[in-house]
């Protein structure tokens, strides 16, 4: 086949997975088939009841796919293993709590952190010394079936480096988180994507920047108190 595949959305907005196949290359494309993309998942599962399909009555997936019954977390932690950590609060330094391994987390991430006064989000991890930085501030990534519409400006990338692209959103969303992929579409076709870089409010701030360099700072006795100005 000689003409390129094209990634189009499926009937059923809610279970589309436009978004996590979009990175997918031509070629991976060519060799795929969706026969239920055409159908809502309400249409298969009558369809499922009628035929009396042994899984007609089987429940929605919540974790990942065809890893069966496990749990991401017993998943990670059979390939990756343990390994003991610190949670500590992004703002001050405070010491939170401990964690099994800062691959159990993700970026935004609220749920499973099991930890009193919360809300806290997952706003920075310090790979080298296996630290979760948390904090109260919002910093997550929504999945659903809501498009939000934008500009996209591509900066070549010189000397072999790769192309960059500048986005901007026609409105607000505080749930981009570096590391998580945007994907872009033309009508109903999904066009590709590409990972998030950093992420910047409407006045030109990066997103949780407070709370990151605060996450960073070696010394943190001064957090909280009264900057001097010097004339």
């Amino acid at each position: 086949m000689d003409k390129d595949s094209a990634l189009e959305l499926s009937q059923d907005m809610v279970k589309d997975q436009t978004y996590f196949l979009s990175h997918l290359s031509q070629d991976q494309l060519k060799r795929l088939i969706f026969p239920l993309g055409c159908l809502s998942k309400d249409k298969v599962r009558k369809l499922a009841t009628e035929f009396d399909l042994p899984n007609k009555e089987r429940k929605d997936s919540q974790g990942i796919c065809f890893l069966g019954k496990i749990r991401f977390s017993d998943f990670i932690g059979r390939h990756i293993g343990e390994k003991e950590g610190v949670i500590l609060e992004a703002e001050t330094g405070d010491f939170l709590g401990k964690h099994r391994g800062f691959w159990f987390y993700t970026i935004g991430q609220r749920q499973g952190l099991r930890l009193p006064g919360g809300p806290w989000y997952v706003v920075e991890k310090d790979v080298k010394n296996n630290v979760v930085f948390i904090s109260q501030l919002e910093c997550k990534v929504r999945h659903g079936p809501r498009f939000c519409n934008c500009t996209l400006i591509v900066e070549h990338g010189e000397d072999g480096n790769e192309d960059v692209a500048v986005v901007h959103l026609s409105e607000d969303d505080q749930g981009l988180a570096a590391g998580q992929f945007a994907a872009f579409y033309q009508g109903r076709t999904c066009l590709g994507s590409g990972v998030i870089l950093e992420s910047w409010d409407d006045q030109g701030f990066p997103v949780c920047a407070k709370a990151l360099e605060n996450a960073r700072m070696e010394d943190k006795s001064l957090l909280g108190k009264p900057w001097l100005h010097i004339f």
